[in-house]
């Protein structure tokens, strides 16, 4: 169970009817074979109004979801991260302001790649990466996956996707590759969190797992956040159809949760339920404190949920961070009213895995809503989608 408080929709502001629309909408979509199955759990002013599950756990062995599902949720990884490191802030032990070579020394000659008529140029980095460039992903860094450019080709060619390395050897193959932009001048999302983890590993002198584990994960009661499964919770892993409807035949391949991966990686390694990640949604929603647990001051969480870009910090039109949007240390962060397009108050802050899982807060609200299913070509509708169902109940 999540352990959190509870409320029926009417008495936090809400409308029962448009509440179960959620459900009834997403049951739809598993009707008629769009999507295999989700978990749903909104909370306002601190008190959980829907946790439901909708659909499949399992496309292949029609098994019902269950409130305990576990799932992959890739890069909703990043906000725990991130948390960690600003807790190594608030201890003294990390500055933002601190090159990441001094952690990761191949970061130190860092070259960016640039592309001209005639190739592409490698010229030096006018600066430093900085541990507050990898949080807000302005450190030159990229994924494989996120464009067709020279550097993104390297990526792919590196074989950063391997989970048979530890942290540090996947940073010893970034820091080797040459940045895509200078630091400081653009966001761009990246495998920069990846990077982070191994920061927090050096400091810390402990295994990522066993650093988020000791310092957030049992302090939070999150105890089916891991790296990976263990066999007698095997049973509970959701998993996506074979073949996505909105893939065009194409089909993203998943991570098997039941293997012990060498790689902890902490820009998309772990496993949660919709009931831990809530915990830590109520965490966050508490200024940095749940049931006498105070992991950062609510100083330290309104700094991370600013903006950090200042509108000076160019970002492509990207689904991940659409207009109206800035970004924060681990999060985007709703900068203006209009321009989006989702719903959002002021200061929502959010973010979500490729594997089909979102969350976003809206502190103004006092509100926070958890998508999770396994359905990742579908990730960019669904979190459309339920902003609009969810906005559509708040009606006090």
């Amino acid at each position: 169970m999540h352990g959190l408080p509870t409320a029926s929709p009417a008495d936090v502001g809400l409308c029962p009817e448009r509440t179960q629309r959620i459900v009834d909408a997403l049951q739809r979509d598993v009707d008629r074979g769009h999507l295999p199955g989700a978990r749903v759990l909104i909370a306002r002013r601190g008190r959980v109004v829907l946790d439901a599950a909708i659909g499949r756990l399992d496309p292949a062995r029609d098994a019902p979801m269950g409130t305990d599902a576990i799932f992959r949720i890739y890069s909703m990884t990043k906000p725990i991260v991130s948390l960690a490191a600003m807790m190594l802030v608030e201890q003294g032990r990390l500055l933002l302001s601190d090159p990441v070579g001094q952690y990761v020394p191949g970061f130190m000659q860092q070259q960016v790649a640039v592309p001209g008529p005639h190739g592409v140029a490698l010229v030096p980095a006018t600066r430093p990466s900085t541990v507050q460039d990898l949080l807000r992903h302005t450190a030159g860094l990229t994924y494989e996956f996120t464009g067709n450019g020279h550097v993104n080709a390297l990526y792919s060619a590196a074989g950063l996707g391997s989970r048979d390395q530890t942290n540090a050897e996947l940073c010893e193959r970034i820091a080797a590759l040459p940045l895509a932009h200078q630091p400081g001048s653009a966001w761009a999302y990246s495998r920069a969190t990846d990077v982070l983890g191994r920061v927090i590993e050096v400091i810390t002198g402990q295994p990522l797992g066993a650093f988020l584990r000791e310092t957030i994960l049992q302090p939070l009661g999150m105890h089916d956040t891991a790296f990976h499964v263990p066999p007698e919770h095997h049973g509970r892993i959701a998993e996506a159809f074979e073949h996505d409807p909105d893939g065009n035949g194409t089909q993203m391949p998943m991570h098997d949760p039941r293997e012990v991966p060498v790689l902890e990686m902490g820009g998309g390694g772990l496993m949660s339920t919709a009931h831990d990640y809530a915990r830590f949604l109520q965490c966050l929603h508490r200024g940095g404190e749940l049931e006498g647990q105070r992991l950062v001051s609510p100083h330290t969480l309104a700094f991370m949920t600013a903006d950090h870009l200042g509108g000076t910090v160019p970002h492509a039109d990207n689904p991940l961070l659409p207009a109206g949007h800035g970004f924060g240390l681990g999060f985007a962060v709703r900068t203006r009213l209009g321009e989006a397009n989702v719903h959002g108050s002021l200061g929502t802050y959010h973010w979500s895995g490729i594997g089909g899982t979102h969350f976003f807060v809206d502190p103004e609200l006092e509100l926070f809503a958890l998508f999770m299913a396994q359905a990742p070509n579908q990730r960019i509708h669904y979190r459309m989608k339920m902003r609009g169902l969810v906005y559509g109940a708040v009606v006090g």
